[in-house]
């Protein structure tokens, strides 16, 4: 079954449709007062069929949505990068594919309550956040501004830090358009590298802690990125387990391909599926600029990947179809534009 499950034989059907739900297109009354400011693109209406043959449990999303370059296909016009950010949540958020986003500016600074709140007054109350915990809890290594590990960090997977700086200001201010909460850990030391225990022992008392936080949040996902693949194994599905969690799977060269990570959804079946297809492989672990460089201004589909692709959308149709909710974030860094490339991929969900 766990084979069947995850794209290893014939799909199973969703478990729920939208096929006769409304296109999920809100009215401006919906959006707050900037809904002027930025106007979604015409051509997303072309996309409500489409959505509505997807599963209800599966939410698509971007990392970032202030991307000038999506006129056309997100926007309706073009608009500067700091309009976009401030202002564009409300028209991305209007494109039937759309369901979900990946907060990645949390990663660098917490942000406040009020911040949130802000972000969750842009959008309709069927749309869900997916959050970043910020790397001064998960990286256990305080950095350079060129990204060289300096002294170790004192803060790394704290219980306190992660309650005070991440798990509360997102639930006060996302509250019930919070998703998921991801907790992606940086590339460790050697140091701690090679006593993986006590990394596990670490995560384990934090996840008691946001356990503890999220006891009236029954629906939030808590969900585990590692960035070593030394760190996959019974040990981390242990630790999951025990508390509730998940495994993230990302999806770049610094960790094997999305086959040789699915046996962790295997051993922590029953649950959900959180993915962030974060890079293309062919730009190597360190190859973000590169991809940056080749893809501006991301419009068009220029390091096409059918074979995550195709893996990703059988793992979908398994995991949605038992039932089990389905957070899918992509990057420009994947393909080249990230909403061309959930457009392929929800067509490759429903063919």
């Amino acid at each position: 079954m766990q084979d069947d499950l995850f794209g290893d034989a014939a799909p199973q059907p969703p478990a729920k449709s939208l096929a006769n739900a409304a296109p999920r297109v809100p009215s401006a009354s919906s959006a707050g007062q900037n809904a002027a400011k930025v106007r979604p693109a015409p051509t997303v209406q072309a996309w409500c069929e489409l959505a509505r043959q997807l599963p209800a449990q599966l939410r698509f999303g971007v990392s970032t949505w202030s991307y000038p370059g999506w006129e056309g296909l997100v926007w309706d016009g073009v608009y500067d990068a700091s309009t976009l950010s401030k202002n564009g949540l409300d028209a991305y958020h209007r494109h039937p594919l759309l369901r979900t986003v990946c907060v990645d500016r949390t990663f660098w600074r917490p942000l406040t309550a009020s911040q949130y709140a802000a972000y969750a007054g842009q959008v309709d109350d069927d749309f869900r956040f997916v959050v970043k915990c910020p790397a001064s809890i998960t990286d256990a290594q305080i950095r350079s501004a060129e990204g060289k590990g300096r002294e170790p960090n004192p803060g790394f997977l704290e219980p306190s830090l992660a309650i005070e700086h991440f798990v509360q200001p997102t639930l006060q201010g996302l509250g019930a358009k919070l998703g998921v909460l991801v907790f992606q850990l940086s590339p460790l030391p050697w140091s701690l590298l090679s006593r993986p225990m006590l990394v596990l022992d670490r995560l384990d008392r934090m996840l008691v802690a946001v356990r503890q936080a999220l006891h009236a949040h029954a629906s939030v996902i808590v969900a585990v990125e590692v960035r070593d693949p030394e760190l996959l194994g019974k040990a981390l599905v242990d630790t999951l387990k025990a508390h509730g969690a998940t495994f993230c799977l990302g999806l770049h060269a610094k960790m094997p391909p999305i086959e040789e990570q699915l046996p962790m959804l295997r051993a922590l079946w029953p649950g959900p599926l959180v993915c962030r297809w974060n890079l293309n492989r062919i730009f190597g672990a360190y190859g973000y600029a590169d991809a940056q460089k080749k893809h501006d201004p991301f419009n068009a589909i220029l390091s096409e990947d059918p074979h995550t692709r195709a893996v990703l959308a059988r793992t979908i149709r398994g995991i949605t179809g038992a039932g089990q909710p389905a957070y899918v974030t992509i990057s420009n860094d994947a393909e080249g534009c990230a909403p061309l490339s959930i457009q392929k991929l929800a067509q490759a969900v429903v063919a």
